[in-house]
This record gives structure tokens, C-alpha cells and sequence, in this order.
């Protein structure tokens, strides 16, 4: 079969058979709806009144397993997509989570809402690189407006833990824990200020134990690992030396895979007994060597290594997960071995104590006087589910805006993006040429989100969008939304603050990945393999 063009000229025929190729307006239009549906799935979650999802498993062996969430990351990632622009904004959410911990459903709503202009601006005959130099014009006023507006009370101790509550607590407003947000803004904030400017996370653990109810969650001092110590093992040390490993401790396993060994007696069998004991015995007695107080293995430990190591007074910890050893490590400035023979190339941690405590039902051990700057989170809840939730994506985008807000500036700007609009792109929708409806497009774009947070809130958009836009003509820069009650407000009254390198950082992805996807104008699908049949 010849294809031919709408005029009825002859193509030629390039690819393979069952090969598909989409061009110009076909291919623009595949990717405006595939990006533009995505973002469709995450913006009814925007905002505080913004709805949750159920996220279930097609899988039979996980089927009973769901997932109830209002973060786009984990929304985003959890579904499969076979549009490539749709791939597209699921990639930058995931790196928006990465990157700054915050504003995943932002980016993804705002790219989809840049597509959607873009789409009228095409069928008003404005050629894509118009539309994407209007936009860059328009991203720099915009961020160039952010920094201007944007301030810093890193100086002043007292003013700068205001400051970082209120981050904590707009974080948290959209997220599970906004009842209680005021609680959890505290812990959010006395750990990331324990980091003393050490921009590492693994210093803080989030531990999630059922029971009790969200106010029942607390901060502890130092680390808890949630493990048990062995039988027989002291479960209290002070000032002690620790030892981490990630080693063999179990010698009765062929480490050779379908290896056999074949005997005629049974004198033999307890020789080669024998001879095991005796090389793990060799192995403990070069991990003495060391004179650890305490011993952590990420990997079992069988009980006649295990009691050697307790005959020597030496507390033992087995079967430590790799994330557990990993922060450990970190927390106590030791080194993870594997091996045992350089005593004195090795590091050893150490801290002021480490006992066994009950946490609800169970047992775990807390490594106390950390150099001050480890803790733990311990999160109470009704049920795993809630838990999850609160343990993920609450609490992490929490500190993660806590911790770039201890080395940049921060922005006050409403909930929504509405109040932020006129102010970043200034006189430029007054522009002359192709230019200016492209500028108007990205105001547009970041003026929809208000109205999502509204329609989210079940609240009149169309009239609580125009009094913003009639606030803020008028020189109420802090001017937002009130979204408990429908009205608007100040911002800066209400302690409504976001941490600019979130704000810099969703912008930078959605018009980047706006401008990938509205550069495309050819898709083309190889044809699938087949398999040979013999």
C-alpha cells in the first residue's frame, strides 16, 4: 500500500512495516494531550483543600496494598504512562522531589498549563521558537522579580526560627498533617536546626511505629536503629567504641552456588564442623582485635560467633538493614568494614551512650550523644496507612524547604501563584509584536494554579481572582487567598512563606520541559521486534 500526502503526492516509504511516524501538527497534537492529561491527574491534589488518590497495584501478589496520597512524586511515579510528553513531566516532578523535596505537583500543573497556552498560541500561526522566546523573556522577569521580593533573616536567631516554622507550617498545609501542622512544624524545625548548616538529611531518621495518635509523635535525641540486642549481650554502654560491618557471619553455608560436599563418615562431617568453627573463630578474634565495646552486622550473625563476641562483654547488634548502617555510619563517623585485618587503618565510632528503649510495643536501641547534631522523629499513628503518608510525603518536603532555607533566601508569597504574577512579569503584556501574547501565556499559566486552588476549595474563582488581581494593582503585595474561608487576605498576617529555591526551582523545570515538548515535531515509533519462531 503507497502512503500518500493530503494532496495526493506519493511518500516515500522509509521504515519498516508496523513502524508509525506522527509529524508536525499530528505530533504536536499527541504531545500537548498526553502532557496536558497528566497534569489534569494531579491538579485536583493542589492546594490545602486539595483531594487525596488511591493508588493500587494491578499486580495479584499486591493488590491488597494501596496507597493514599495527595503528592504528585508519588502520585506521578505510580503510574504508567504511554504518551512520551506525559513521560516527560513525570521525569521533572521526580526531579523536583529530588532536587528540592517541595512543589512536585507545582511543576507538573504549571508545564501542563504552559502546553495548554501554547496550543492556543500554535493555532493563532505563532511558530513554536516565537512562543519559547517570549517565555524565556518572560522566566527571567519573573525570577529576576522572585530574588527582588525575596529576604533573609539569617542574622537574627530568633526572627530566622519564625521564619522556618512558617515555611514548615505552608508545607504542611497541603499535606495530611495540616491539623496538627503547628506540632509537627516545631519537630520539623528543631531537627533541621540540630543540622547546625550540615546539608545532609541522613542525620535525621523518620521512625514510624502504629499506635496513639499524630500528637503523640515526638523528636529524640540522637539515633534509633530499629533493631534488638542480642541474648546474652550487656543493653547498656557508655562512651563506647563501635564497631559497623557488613561481613559473613554465618559459616555453615556453602558460598558456592549447587557446590556439594560428599563424606563416607560421619567423623568427617564433624571434622569439616570443626574446621568452620575454628576459621569464624580466627575471623572473631581479629574483630577483637580492634576492642570494639559494641558490634553492628548488616548480615545474620549464628549464635557461636555471637557468643564469643558476648563472653567478651562486647554488645551485639545483627541483621542491621543497609539504610540503618548507612546513617550510622555517617551519625558516628565510622567506617563500614568488611574485613579485619588493619586494626589501626580502621575507624571506630563512637558516642556518649547506647541502650535498648520501648517505643509503644517495641524494642528498639538509641544511640544518645551523636556529636548533637543526629535525632530521630518517631511518628504515632492510627494505622499504616496514615503513617506512610505522614512519614514521606508530609514530613520530608518539610525539612527538605527547611534545609535550603538555611542557606537561601526566603520568599512571602501567597498559596497560589496569582499574587505572585503581576508582579513578575511587570509591563511586559504590553510588549509590541508576536512577543507579547507568548509573555501573557506564561502570566496566564501561573494565574490558572489560583484558580485550581480555588476550584479545589469549591470557592467562586472567577470573582476571588479578580479582587486579587484589583489587591495587588492597588500595592498590596502580600495580598492571597484566605483558604479557610474563602476570602482574601494577608499573607504576610498569616505567616504564609515558601522558600525561594522551591519557587526558582519549578519554574526552571516546567518552562524547560514546556520548551522540550513544544520543540517536537515529529514522533516516530519503531516498529516492535518479533520473535523468531524455531
Amino acid at each position: 500500500m503507497t502512503d500518500m500526502d493530503a494532496v495526493g503526492n506519493v511518500l516515500p516509504h522509509v521504515f519498516k512495516n508496523e513502524a508509525q511516524d506522527d509529524k508536525d501538527e499530528f505530533a504536536r497534537m499527541q504531545s500537548f494531550v498526553g502532557a496536558i492529561a497528566v497534569a489534569d491527574v494531579v491538579k485536583t491534589t493542589l492546594g490545602p483543600k486539595g483531594m487525596d488518590k488511591i493508588l493500587q497495584s494491578m499486580a495479584e501478589e499486591k493488590r491488597h496494598i494501596i496507597t493514599v496520597t495527595n503528592d504528585g512524586a508519588t502520585i506521578l511515579k505510580s503510574i504508567m504512562v504511554d504518551n512520551p510528553a506525559a513521560r516527560i513531566l513525570i521525569d521533572i516532578s521526580k526531579t523536583q522531589d529530588e532536587e528540592v523535596g517541595d512543589g512536585t505537583t507545582t511543576v507538573a500543573v504549571l508545564a501542563g498549563e504552559l502546553l495548554r497556552e501554547a496550543e492556543k498560541l500554535v493555532q493563532m500561526r505563532i511558530h513554536p521558537q516565537t512562543i519559547i522566546a517570549g517565555w524565556r523573556i518572560a522566566k527571567d522577569a519573573a525570577l529576576a522579580k522572585l530574588k527582588e521580593i525575596a529576604w533573609s533573616n539569617f542574622e537574627d536567631e530568633e526572627k530566622f526560627r519564625e521564619d522556618l516554622l512558617n515555611i514548615a507550617k505552608t508545607t504542611l498545609s497541603s499535606k495530611l498533617l495540616t491539623d496538627d501542622r503547628d506540632h509537627f512544624a516545631s519537630l520539623a524545625v528543631d531537627a533541621v536546626l540540630r543540622l547546625k548548616g550540615v546539608n545532609n538529611l541522613d542525620y535525621i531518621k523518620i521512625i514510624k511505629k502504629p499506635g496513639g495518635t499524630m500528637r503523640n509523635s515526638f523528636l529524640a535525641e540522637g539515633f534509633i536503629l530499629e533493631k534488638t540486642i542480642s541474648t546474652g549481650c550487656p543493653k547498656r554502654k557508655e562512651n563506647p567504641k563501635i564497631m559497623i560491618s557488613d561481613s559473613s557471619m554465618d559459616y555453615d553455608k556453602i558460598k558456592i552456588f549447587g557446590s556439594k560436599v560428599r563424606t563416607d563418615s560421619m567423623q568427617k562431617v564433624a571434622e569439616i564442623e570443626e574446621a568452620e568453627k575454628a576459621k569464624m573463630k580466627k575471623k572473631v578474634n581479629k574483630i577483637l582485635a580492634h576492642k570494639p565495646d559494641i558490634f553492628i552486622n548488616r548480615q545474620l550473625i549464628y549464635n557461636y560467633p555471637e557468643q564469643l563476641l558476648a563472653d567478651e562483654g562486647v554488645m551485639v547488634i545483627e541483621h542491621a538493614d543497609f539504610d540503618g548502617t548507612e546513617r550510622l555510619a555517617s551519625v558516628l563517623s565510622a567506617d563500614i568494614l568488611s574485613t579485619f585485618d588493619n586494626p589501626e587503618d580502621s575507624r571506630l565510632g563512637t558516642c556518649e551512650l547506647v541502650e535498648e528503649i520501648m517505643i509503644g510495643e517495641d524494642k528498639v536501641i538509641k544511640f544518645s550523644g551523636c556529636g548533637g547534631k543526629a535525632c530521630s522523629v518517631v511518628l504515632r499513628g492510627s494505622g499504616s496507612h496514615v503513617l506512610d503518608e505522614a512519614g514521606g510525603p508530609s514530613m520530608t518536603p518539610s525539612e527538605c524547604s527547611l534545609k535550603l532555607s538555611s542557606t537561601t533566601r526566603l520568599s512571602t508569597e501567597a498559596v497560589t501563584q496569582k499574587s505572585l504574577c503581576p508582579l513578575l512579569l511587570g509591563g511586559r503584556e504590553n510588549d509590541e509584536g508576536k512577543g507579547s501574547p507568548c509573555h501573557r501565556g506564561l502570566r496566564k499559566s501561573l494565574e490558572s494554579t489560583s484558580d485550581d486552588h480555588l476550584n479545589n476549595a469549591g470557592y467562586d474563582s472567577a470573582e476571588l481572582v479578580q479582587n486579587l488581581r484589583s489587591e495587588i494593582a492597588n500595592g498590596n503585595k502580600s495580598a492571597g487567598l484566605d483558604m479557610n474561608i474563602g476570602a482574601i487576605g494577608d499573607m504576610a498576617a498569616f505567616g504564609v512563606t515558601e522558600c525561594l529555591k522551591v519557587k526558582e526551582q519549578a519554574l526552571h523545570s516546567a518552562a524547560e520541559a514546556a520548551e522540550m515538548i513544544l520543540r517536537v515535531d515529529e514522533i516516530v515509533r519503531c516498529a516492535p521486534r518479533r520473535r523468531d519462531r524455531e
